[in-house]
């Protein structure tokens, strides 16, 4: 059922006049049947249309409100309206005692307005020339006449919050909505009311993920976790990103979690803007924060006197976010989230493959590449370079700290993959097998063979025949033997009793 509007009681007289009267206006009149018809009015029982009880009125009165009806063809009803008083709106207070209430108000504007009035009695009394001392009622309709409301108290400590305090008082602060289905998503981390118990047997209180849509106020995602860290934030969006599609941008606050490299460089590589709210300031993200709100009254009400463990909680909640959150009519929406998800226009993009997400929601860094071995660390493990790429001497690569089995080494330039690097093998390595190392070929697989040494070691003639010779050399070379001399020097001939001394 639609509730009324409140009517001002100014229109409900007006309302009412109209209703007495309207029989005389419905139809002409004969001359001389006027008088009567009002005289009959005049002795009917009314209901009085502010405080409901049985009043009458007399026939002048009656008379009165048929005549400004009449008069006023355009608008009769607006005619029938009390007259509004001339010092309507106008607050007497005298200006010595205006000034002092405006001091008062500037050093202590988190006073309630009694104790500002009870502050302002005592003024008075100690200065007389502020006197007359109006009613309460007129000092709080002064007050709040001129905007002087109650202020939350200064916050003390930290300079952000102080920062916050004093924009909420400066900045109006407005309710909005995006104008298409994925143009901007909410996300959270909510701290439950209630304990889960873990596999290690201890009571833990669970942390809740929750990604909402602004314009259809969808509930993409909720999943509980034991901790709010990184790892945990891409594991829950990433599968709100396959449920429901990529967003064009996200609005998040600035937890660690949130401002982690990995996160924010998956943002940009998936093309979603990332926005954050201002600090100390929640009721930029108020969306997430009704959501919280309708869980905790209903969902883990439910659950409350109940054993709970991570694996039932998380269960519940996914049963509790599609079955009633989603389908449930919402009071402003006059529909259901998934009704307007489905019918709203939307700006979503196809959600890639599992492989891509994964693959950009990692970190870049660069590392100095240790040239005796051709290795680097990473997170406190070891990495092999592949030998094609031994001779550069700094290196980018590309991980999340969480899972060290995908490293990839990229161009910085580009960002283009080079190639997937793997931890240190030490075990495979004393094996003794080592790659030949040519001069255009810096990691031949093919060319594998076992040295005698656990060292790549090499003997002068490994490099003779198969090495191309310099251009220097080979232009000298060429120019000595094109000559015709020849060679400057006297072989030394093989004693046959002592053998071959090379």
């Amino acid at each position: 059922m639609t509730k009324q509007p409140t009517l001002s009681t100014a229109t409900q007289w007006a309302r009412f006049r109209f209703s007495v009267i309207g029989s005389l206006l419905s139809a002409p009149l004969a001359r001389g049947d006027l008088k009567p018809a009002i005289q009959s009015l005049a002795e009917r029982i009314w209901t009085h249309p502010i405080t409901g009880q049985d009043v009458q009125y007399a026939a002048t009165t009656i008379e009165g409100w048929y005549y400004k009806a009449k008069n006023a063809q355009d608008d009769p009803v607006r005619a029938l309206q009390r007259a509004v008083r001339k010092d309507s709106g106008k607050v007497s207070l005298s200006l010595n005692l205006a000034d002092h209430l405006r001091a008062q108000y500037r050093d202590h504007s988190h006073w309630s307005y009694q104790l500002h009035y009870d502050n302002l009695a005592s003024a008075v009394k100690a200065d007389p020339s502020l006197a007359p001392l109006c009613s309460y009622t007129t000092v709080k309709r002064f007050m709040q006449t001129r905007g002087m409301v109650r202020k939350r108290r200064q916050a003390k400590g930290r300079p952000g919050e102080v920062r916050a305090a004093r924009r909420r008082e400066n900045r109006e602060i407005r309710s909005y909505e995006s104008e298409y289905t994925g143009s901007l998503w909410h996300l959270d981390f909510h701290h439950g009311s209630l304990k889960v118990i873990t596999h290690a047997g201890q009571w833990q209180r669970p942390i809740v993920l929750g990604i909402l849509d602004d314009h259809s106020r969808l509930c993409c995602h909720l999943q509980w976790y034991v901790s709010e860290t990184a790892e945990d934030l891409v594991h829950g969006f990433s599968q709100a990103l396959q449920k429901r599609g990529l967003p064009r941008a996200l609005l998040t606050d600035n937890g660690a979690a949130m401002v982690s490299e990995e996160f924010t460089e998956g943002l940009l590589s998936l093309g979603i803007v990332h926005e954050k709210t201002l600090p100390y300031s929640p009721y930029q993200n108020g969306k997430q924060e009704r959501l919280w709100a309708t869980m905790e009254g209903r969902l883990m009400e439910m659950l409350d006197g109940v054993e709970l463990t991570l694996d039932f909680l998380n269960e519940a909640t996914q049963a509790w976010m599609e079955i009633e959150y989603n389908r449930a009519v919402h009071r402003e929406l006059l529909m259901s989230p998934v009704e307007r998800f489905s019918k709203a226009p939307d700006v979503l993009r196809t959600c890639p493959s599992s492989q891509t997400i994964r693959e950009a929601f990692r970190l870049q860094t660069r590392r100095v590449q240790r040239q005796s071995d051709g290795t680097i660390s990473l997170e406190g493990v070891r990495f092999e370079i592949p030998a094609r790429f031994r001779h550069f001497r700094h290196v980018v690569v590309r991980y999340a700290r969480w899972d060290l089995g995908r490293v990839d080494l990229v161009d910085p330039q580009s960002g283009t993959v080079l190639a997937p690097i793997y931890p240190l093998d030490r075990v495979a390595n004393a094996e003794g097998h080592r790659a030949r190392v040519d001069a255009d070929r810096r990691d031949g697989p093919n060319d594998d063979e076992p040295d005698a040494g656990s060292s790549a070691a090499s003997t002068p003639g490994d490099d003779g025949p198969d090495k191309p010779l310099p251009p220097l050399l080979k232009r000298i070379l060429d120019e000595y033997s094109a000559s015709g001399a020849p060679p400057a020097y006297l072989p030394k001939k093989p004693n046959p009793k002592k053998g071959n001394p090379s």
